[in-house]
């Protein structure tokens, strides 16, 4: 079925001037965040078109899905005094708050490294921090921390051979993305390499919202806070008046 839509897209894709070029497609455009909403997996699939026949060199295909970025500050403890405080801290510009990356063969063998710097696909290549250096000592500390701990709790992935390349040709790579996903445009990044080299590249977006109670709550939350507030004390007033009671009928 997936090979049929990639047939169906290369046939819509009309005539392309480059040699090689992504016609690529998303399992799913849109997640919708509910109350039980425990994660989402997305399958990007897709085919490599040619006017001609296959080039000499060694194919790759890389697929980077990116969250929102968001700027956040980092700080560092320190024990003074026998007392661990927040002795030191920077601000990051932007950090993606979700990035994951998938590749036919590890990252180091088939990227290089201008061709990473010119077209920003690893993490740290996406992350900007303009001026840390004078904020505090060692701040590259603070960006490979943050990230670290990111790593840990599996909002940035590195998904080395996930990528699956079938006669150099046809592809297709599984995401599985967290339950705590900030709403927002994810942007989906394809890069096809020889050589390590990018040849071409696509960008799709994926859209994730809140629906339902969770986007009512949401909405009340941002845009009314005054009414949110208010409305957050009355039910904590009616549920420990509601179990003051329960605690009175069922004591002996």
């Amino acid at each position: 079925m997936i090979w049929r839509l990639v047939g169906l897209l290369m046939a819509l894709a009309g005539p392309c001037g480059a040699q090689e070029s992504i016609v690529s497609g998303l399992s799913q455009s849109r997640v919708s965040i509910t109350a039980d909403f425990d994660g989402s997996e997305i399958l990007v699939y897709g085919a490599v078109k040619r006017e001609a026949t296959i080039p000499t060199g060694q194919l790759d295909v890389i697929i980077t899905v990116e969250g929102p970025p968001m700027p956040l500050i980092v700080r560092r403890k320190d024990r003074v005094w026998g007392i661990w405080i927040n002795n030191a801290a920077v601000q990051i510009d932007s950090a993606p708050t979700f990035y994951a990356v998938a590749t036919t063969r590890p990252l180091a063998d088939s990227l290089t490294a201008t061709e990473n710097l010119r077209h920003s696909i690893t993490i740290d290549k996406v992350i900007r921090a303009v001026g840390i250096t004078s904020e505090a000592d060692a701040s590259e500390a603070f960006v490979e921390a943050m990230m670290r701990v990111r790593t840990v709790e599996g909002q940035y992935r590195l998904l080395a051979d996930r990528v699956e390349l079938t006669d150099q040709t046809l592809f297709r790579s599984d995401f599985t993305l967290p339950a705590n996903l900030t709403e927002g445009e994810y942007r989906v990044r394809l890069f096809l390499l020889r050589e390590g080299r990018v040849v071409a590249e696509q960008e799709r977006v994926i859209g994730v919202r809140k629906e339902g109670l969770e986007r009512m709550i949401f909405t009340l939350a941002t845009e009314q806070p005054l009414i949110y507030g208010l409305l957050s004390l009355l039910m904590a007033a009616a549920a420990g008046w509601a179990a003051s009671v329960a605690f009175r009928f069922f004591r002996p």
